[in-house]
């Protein structure tokens, strides 16, 4: 009788063990970005969308917009542990991440969303990169690709470069850089806050993306704006912490890593679809004054951009191989 109450037992306990290993674990990941949804973000929210498709909502991606940290302490709290995934821009903190800085430079390059979202995820890959997040226990998921940045200002419409002497720019390095050459004055001031910089007189002029002189309405006080500046742009990366990414079941990274494909391409989709056409548009409207630069002006801002490049390669020699970074993003830009 007692073996028979023995065997009872362990078979009940085999059909407890098997029903558990069949239940699978639900994961819940907090997502750090800033301000409201917007173009700069859809490719999150796409994200999240598929993830939680391909697992039956068993892995849930919580995107909060300004309730888990401040955007500029996004990577600190990746970090810790503090979230999971963030959103941040390279050029918010670049002694935290100097590597990925590379791609802001003005390498005076029209290229299309969908080349610079290849650029970037080469880059990613590359071990200095991989060496330098890695400091943050954090891994590169995926870019936020961001055209060419452009200037919309406030005041007299420049007629030639000498202009920019004292305009208040607000605006990421490589831009910056090159324009500090021709006497503008790099200033600080928060995304969000720009409009009414440009509204008091505390800033002349602001480089952004399309969708953000509209999230952020410097296209609203705008008076004028640059066409054709090609002088860099803003690199802003999705990163999650590695030890989160290292804890997913096999199923759930899987669910992970395969949508972020589709979720590039539904943002470069989305960008070039709707956010170019309603910048191009509402500048009319406004009837913007638009600033194409010449052919012999371009080539002095070339000029000056190399200058830039170079003092990047030497400012960051003795923190990693520079020069070699580098070259390689210069080639897949020439590519």
């Amino acid at each position: 009788m007692l073996k028979k109450i023995n065997i009872a037992i362990m078979a009940s306990a085999v059909v407890i063990s098997s029903t558990t290993a069949s239940v699978a674990v639900a994961d819940e990941w907090n997502v750090s970005l800033w301000s409201k949804r917007r173009a700069f973000t859809e490719h999150v929210e796409k994200l999240a969308e598929l993830v939680s498709a391909k697992t039956n909502g068993e892995f849930k991606l919580n995107l909060s917009y300004g309730g888990l940290s401040k955007n500029k302490e996004n990577l600190d709290g990746i970090s810790i542990g503090a979230f999971e995934m963030a959103q941040f821009c390279s050029f918010y903190h670049k002694a935290k991440n100097p590597t990925i800085t590379v791609t802001e430079l003005p390498f005076a390059k029209d290229v299309s969303l969908a080349r610079l979202t290849e650029i970037s995820r080469e880059v990613y890959k590359h071990p200095a990169v991989v060496k330098d997040l890695a400091r943050w226990n954090a891994t590169l998921l995926m870019p936020s690709p961001l055209p060419q940045y452009n200037l919309i200002g406030v005041g007299d419409t420049p007629k030639s470069l000498s202009d920019f002497k004292g305009k208040r720019l607000r605006g990421p390095g490589g831009i910056a850089g090159v324009m500090s050459q021709l006497g503008a004055v790099k200033t600080g001031v928060a995304a969000n806050e720009v409009r009414q910089a440009l509204d008091a007189g505390v800033i002349d002029t602001v480089a952004f993306a399309q969708h953000a002189h509209l999230a952020f309405g410097s296209i609203q006080a705008g008076q004028w704006a640059t066409t054709n500046l090609n002088l860099g742009t803003a690199n802003c990366p999705v990163v999650v912490n590695t030890d989160a990414l290292n804890s997913l079941s096999k199923e759930h990274k899987e669910a992970l890593m395969s949508s972020i494909d589709e979720s590039l391409d539904y943002y470069v989709s989305n960008y070039e679809g709707k956010i170019v056409g309603k910048y191009d548009t509402t500048l009319k409207e406004k009837g913007i004054n638009q600033v194409t630069f010449t052919p012999e002006q371009t080539a002095e801002l070339n000029k000056m951009a190399e200058s830039v490049r170079a003092k990047w390669i030497t400012d960051n020699k003795k923190k990693f191989k520079s020069k070699e970074l580098y070259d390689f993003t210069e080639a897949l830009f020439n590519q």
